[in-house]
């Protein structure tokens, strides 16, 4: 063979080449005719965008373009086209009836369940979130050792569908966790479900292996309650110092105002619940930009769960009054305080629903105490991913994040209780799972 031969051979190779991976990229190009579109940071609505998904990422936004012949195409023209939303409080392996109590349920699930049994039961209920809207979680413990980071896993290289999900691994509390009432002798069942911190050098130590097993992000019990233990601020400071210094950052599970304080001080990057939380701990969060997840109900969900425990209705309990009304004035103040808002729903109670169907509560809970529509959607999913240090990566509709783009049919501005709820389409990173606005 001729050197003229080799070189026509080299040639037409590369020309197929090219050729296979011109095909490749536009079976990857998908584009999006939206609408309308959630602008997350600009926390605004823009109309008529093209928005081109290649592979797993958008490739970009722009106004509307003549889009090529053949590529697929789809239009959700008549819809508003959202980020994915996201729940930044939720416990994937962890379920219960409303009338148990916690910490028998907590023992008996560590007794009596595999481990296997959990991560199965575990997938349905994340799986559901792809259902309503919600791509991305933030898994915070009950989860035994490490399973919510091996579904994380499991999820990612595509074994298992489901959103994507930030994983603390075992909480870290003080002397008995959250898992009350349990005899001396057998204490050692509570370290299948949290990491106990008995100094500030086993404080170090403990975010050294939740490092090792490659968790997300820390998440910390200041208090206990009903166990009276609470983590010091030293022992806090200590978590705080050695996850930062491991690019992580340290959420904090408070109900009690000191417990609250204490964590502020010592300088975690987030507050879960704050139930009891006082204006003057709310300031200070505010000036050093420190967020707050109300992890709140909605009437509706309280009556539901008020029957469920066997009252006629939640209507006429006077604690579901006190405890709505304590949480709208806890929330209206932590907003007009500038405190910044991530939407989490701690749902963990089985109420008859799907798992992401339950997380949509926290939707309707915001709307109900006041928070604009606007701003319940920007803190699901722009100010939660900044909370989560993947604001480039979710959380927005820009180029180079994951292509993970919702919609819903409806007047989110006029009606959005019903239009959030009512999902038409749900991407996940380049993948349709939901379509039935085609």
């Amino acid at each position: 063979m001729t050197m003229k031969s080799y070189t026509i051979i080299i040639q037409i190779c590369l020309i197929l080449i090219c050729f296979q991976s011109s095909l490749l990229a536009q079976e990857n190009d998908i584009f999006i005719k939206a609408g309308t579109m959630y602008d997350s940071k600009t926390n605004a609505l823009v109309e008529n965008k093209w928005i081109h998904v290649q592979g797993s990422k958008i490739n970009s936004v722009e106004d509307f373009i003549e889009v090529p012949d053949d590529v697929e195409f789809i239009d959700l023209s008549d819809y508003t086209v959202l980020p994915g939303l996201i729940d930044a409080h939720t416990h994937v392996l962890f379920s219960q009836e409303a009338s148990e109590d916690f910490a028998e349920h907590s023992v008996k699930s560590l007794m009596m369940e595999t481990d296997a049994l959990r991560a199965l039961r575990g997938f349905k209920r994340a799986k559901s979130y792809l259902d309503v809207g919600i791509t991305s979680i933030k898994d915070l413990g009950n989860s035994g050792l490490f399973l919510d980071v091996a579904l994380r896993d499991a999820i990612e290289e595509g074994t298992v569908a489901g959103p994507r999900i930030f994983a603390s691994g075992p909480i870290m509390g003080a002397a008995g966790g959250q898992i009350y009432g349990v005899s001396p002798q057998h204490q050692d069942l509570i370290d299948l479900e949290y990491r106990i911190i008995k100094s500030v050098d086993d404080a170090k130590n403990a975010v050294r292996e939740h490092v090792n097993q490659n968790v997300d992000l820390i998440k910390i019990c200041a208090d206990n309650l009903p166990n009276n233990t609470v983590l010091s601020v030293e022992e806090m400071k200590a978590i705080v110092q050695t996850a930062h210094s491991h690019k992580l950052t340290v959420t904090a599970h408070c109900v009690t105002n000191a417990s609250a304080w204490n964590a502020v001080e010592a300088g975690v990057d987030g507050i879960e619940h704050g139930f009891n939380i006082a204006d003057s701990t709310l300031t200070k969060m505010a000036e050093k930009n420190i967020f707050l997840v109300p992890t709140e109900n909605s009437r509706a969900y309280m009556n539901t769960y008020a029957q469920l425990l066997g009252h006629s209705s939640g209507e006429e309990l006077p604690w579901i009054n006190k405890y709505l009304q304590a949480m709208e004035n806890r929330l209206s103040k932590a907003i007009q305080l500038n405190v910044p808002i991530v939407a989490g729903s701690d749902n963990y109670t089985d109420i008859g629903t799907t798992r992401g169907q339950s997380s949509q509560d926290m939707f309707r809970t915001y709307y109900e105490a006041g928070m604009s529509p606007l701003d319940i959607l920007q803190s699901a999913t722009y100010i939660s991913a900044v909370h989560l240090k993947k604001e480039n990566e979710i959380g927005q509709l820009i180029p180079g994040a994951n292509a993970d783009i919702i919609a819903v049919k409806g007047n989110l501005s006029k009606d959005f209780v019903n239009s959030i709820e009512t999902i038409v389409f749900v991407m996940k990173g380049g993948k349709v799972y939901r379509n039935v606005a085609e």
